[in-house]
């Protein structure tokens, strides 16, 4: 039984490092050369996230565009995210733009943080790790508060109580400025 069991973990692992060595081997990835379907969070070839647009002609027709954001994925290139992390992590394909909107949706913050998303996409916990961050919100905090408090910690996240210092962040919770004043952090309830 432990050897099928070595044998299954040794063929899923070479599997995972053939995935990740043949992805690249398919060219360098351009946002702007994507189409519809493979735009929404993948990863240019320049580490830039590629997001989905969608421009309005005169006429009324609608034309979809995959443009290269101004956010860099952290230690990744090149990647087109998985339909597999798509679907565990509850996002969709032909989402517009990137936003930290969306972790305010209980149903949307509970996939996120599962076990099939959290632990096996990291591209995607990448995203919205930084999203949160930008919001005040430290991601693993976030999800560990998903459960028994998760109505009041999304309470707290849209009144804009909860906020935590990201993890190696040179600021401190003191010592944020904002235009060159000292800016107090809320006391802690």
């Amino acid at each position: 039984m432990a050897s099928q069991n070595a044998s299954t973990f040794s063929a899923l692992a070479l599997l995972l490092g053939l995935a990740l060595l043949v992805q690249p081997a398919f060219g360098n990835i351009e946002c702007e050369n994507l189409e519809k379907e493979s735009c929404a969070y993948a990863v240019s070839s320049t580490g830039k996230r590629c997001v989905l647009e969608k421009h309005v002609r005169r006429s009324g027709a609608e034309e979809y565009a995959c443009t290269a954001s101004e956010i860099d994925a952290d230690k990744l290139k090149n990647w087109i995210e998985s339909d597999e992390c798509i679907k565990a992590c509850g996002l969709d394909r032909n989402a517009l733009g990137i936003s930290s909107d969306s972790l305010l949706e209980a149903r949307f913050a509970k996939q996120l943080c599962s076990n099939d998303c959290y632990g096996s996409c990291p591209n995607i916990i990448d995203l919205y790790f930084n999203l949160a961050a930008g919001e005040g919100v430290f991601l693993p905090k976030f999800c560990e508060a998903q459960g028994a408090n998760a109505r009041r910690e999304m309470a707290e996240i849209k009144s804009s109580g909860y906020a935590t210092p990201a993890a190696e962040s040179p600021l401190t919770a003191y010592s944020v400025s904002f235009l060159g004043s000292p800016v107090s952090a809320p006391a802690p309830y």
